[in-house]
């Protein structure tokens, strides 16, 4: 495998442990500088210069864009995929994480775990939305940041609202967020690769700081995760489209909330209290990926005509309820489940003998017209952009 890790910062502990990883597994692998490349398109022939030379082959990117660049940074990395080289990130996930309401809202949508959060650009709406989430204290983001910056706690209700003035004159745009007492200054870093939690920290604040990042002086110890929050935590990192990420969770009495999902995450906080092979873990499972890569559904689009993605749901009292995959006879109507949603659990590439139950989400591909017979017909009306096309795009 040849590999390329996109970075600006080529000494930086994380780039260093990925490209020794990779070296000790055998790999050919290169750091380049994300701001070196142009981006050359012509009609069916899309390629990447790279100071000033056309650039070698790559059977895979590892993207590590820092936020100042990522407008540039997902171009380059949309580009290597319209040349069909294996990104461990899309351009279209790192977009999603990089802004905090799309990913929240992303999130929401998915019945992921996520603090009360609002989002306000009328003075007159602030003290409403403070209410809304539960009074204060409140947190306030800013929308872009990162390492804790841009994020405050507000006491009261008047120094919310004065802080939210104060960012609002200055042209920032800033969430307001309920504040989780129970988990004041700790939360949990787990670091997804694929489809698995590889290594997990709690991280707790110092002093009188709330904010309880390494980089804000937080001290982190290596933690074993209930299921409930590797199960969260890899759903969060599919669901804006990642397939390395950092989720950042907090312990709340109702279980984990989902503060930020990070595109990329920092080695050096969480193979340092976990002695754990992280970086080996990532190239590891990119070099699975290329030898033995994922069906690309929109490849298959390309060639068949009237074929779709779609999601089928499961009522209480469908006749699908307690019968196999298998035995639902969507295979004999040309329809593959990809993938079964089932609460907080995603599991890819059911067992045909797995049974159904209420509740359950399948995400198909298929003849779009068997898949549209298979919803009521007041349902269909109301839900019909749930059906895909090649045009449309694949859901989020």
């Amino acid at each position: 495998m040849k590999l390329a890790i996109l970075s600006c910062g080529p000494r930086s502990y994380s780039t260093r442990r990925l490209r020794e990883a990779a070296k000790e597994r055998g790999y050919e692998v290169r750091v380049l500088n994300t701001l070196k490349f142009a981006i050359d398109l012509q009609r069916g022939v899309p390629d990447l210069y790279y100071r000033q030379k056309p650039l070698s082959d790559y059977d895979a990117v590892l993207p590590r864009i820092g936020a100042s660049i990522t407008y540039y940074g997902t171009a380059v990395v949309r580009q290597f995929q319209e040349m069909d080289v294996f990104c461990a990130n899309t351009a279209h996930g790192i977009l999603n994480s990089r802004d905090k309401l799309r990913s929240l809202q992303i999130l929401s949508r998915h019945h992921i775990g996520i603090p009360r959060t609002t989002f306000v650009r009328d003075k007159k709406d602030v003290l409403p939305a403070i209410e809304r989430v539960g009074g204060a204290p409140v947190i306030i983001k800013l929308i872009e940041g990162t390492q804790g910056i841009g994020v405050l706690l507000a006491e009261s209700v008047k120094a919310a609202e004065s802080i939210v003035e104060l960012l609002q004159s200055q042209k920032q745009n800033v969430l307001i967020q309920k504040f989780v007492a129970e988990s004041k200054g700790r939360d949990i870093r787990a670091f997804v690769v694929g489809d698995r939690v590889v290594a997990a920290m709690r991280r707790v604040a110092q002093g009188q700081e709330f904010r309880s990042n390494v980089h804000r002086g937080g001290v982190a110890e290596a933690v074993e995760l209930p299921e409930s929050f590797r199960e969260t935590a890899v759903r969060a990192a599919q669901i804006m489209g990642l397939r390395v990420a950092g989720v950042d969770m907090l312990e709340s009495r109702s279980g984990p909330q989902i503060m930020e999902v990070n595109s990329s995450p920092g080695l050096e906080g969480i193979e340092y209290c976990t002695q754990l092979d992280v970086a080996g873990a990532v190239i590891e499972y990119i070099a699975a990926q290329v030898d033995f890569p994922e069906i690309d559904i929109r490849q298959r689009l390309t060639v068949s005509k009237g074929y779709g993605v779609s999601e089928i749901y499961i009522p209480e009292g469908s006749d699908f309820v307690g019968l196999t995959i298998k035995d639902t006879g969507l295979w004999e109507q040309d329809i593959n489940v990809l993938t079964l949603y089932r609460g907080a659990k995603v599991i890819p590439n059911p067992k045909v003998d797995r049974v159904l139950e209420a509740g359950d989400k399948l995400l198909c591909y298929g003849r779009m017209e068997s898949m549209r017979r298979m919803v009521p017909a007041k349902a269909r009306r109301r839900r019909r952009p749930k059906v895909r096309t090649l045009e449309s795009g694949p859901a989020e």
